[in-house]
């Protein structure tokens, strides 16, 4: 018992270390979030376009990139597997550029998941972990709650909430997290002037 009291102290005085030394670079990250985030709230249609656009673009160029690859190399183990990802890859890019508001349905299916398994962890992470990080654990488990209440209403409304649904699950999603960063930010920079280091 005395080994875990022990690794818990050290787990808290690294993270107290870290935002202590870090606070100014947590909070312009979390004030880009907040501000990302009331942009996608605000359009949500707008920005459901745009993630599955950029989604879009990230597989075309992870396949082509991929193919490229697979040509180069002359002797590679599983090519037939390597080329069937790779074109995959360039297919599922093509068409979410190509029609992007059919993207957004399988899209949204997809986030609303990745929602769920985050809200989770997240809500599970703050409540374990909230002796260590005492003054931001209710932001993290707001955070993680209103990840579990957006996935739940995307689900009841389906599918006709999948038009504005993903640009609105990631402007809560930036706009909650935003606000969870710049708490820990703040913590971190009372953490580094009570020990004395940089305020």
């Amino acid at each position: 018992m005395a080994a875990t009291d022990r690794d818990l102290s050290d787990m808290q005085r690294a993270v107290e270390s870290a935002f202590g030394l870090h606070w100014k670079m947590f909070l312009f990250q979390g004030v880009v979030m907040i501000i990302l985030g009331v942009l996608a709230v605000c359009a949500p249609m707008l920005a459901t376009l745009f993630v599955d656009i950029y989604v879009g673009w990230l597989f075309l160029i992870a396949g082509i990139v991929g193919l490229i690859a697979l040509i180069s190399t002359h002797q590679m183990h599983a090519f037939v597997w390597s080329l069937v990802t790779a074109a995959v890859s360039v297919a599922v890019g093509a068409l979410l550029i190509w029609k992007p508001v059919e993207g957004a349905l399988s899209l949204t299916l997809v986030l609303t998941g990745f929602f769920i398994v985050e809200g989770i962890f997240q809500s599970s992470i703050a409540i374990a972990y909230r002796q260590v990080l005492a003054g931001t654990w209710g932001w993290m488990l707001a955070s993680g709650l209103s990840d579990l209440a957006l996935a739940a209403i995307i689900i009841a409304g389906w599918p006709g909430t999948a038009v504005w649904a993903l640009g609105l699950l990631v402007g809560v999603n930036l706009l909650m997290s935003g606000c969870a960063v710049v708490a820990s930010a703040l913590a971190g920079r009372d953490i580094a002037r009570r020990i004395g280091g940089v305020a």
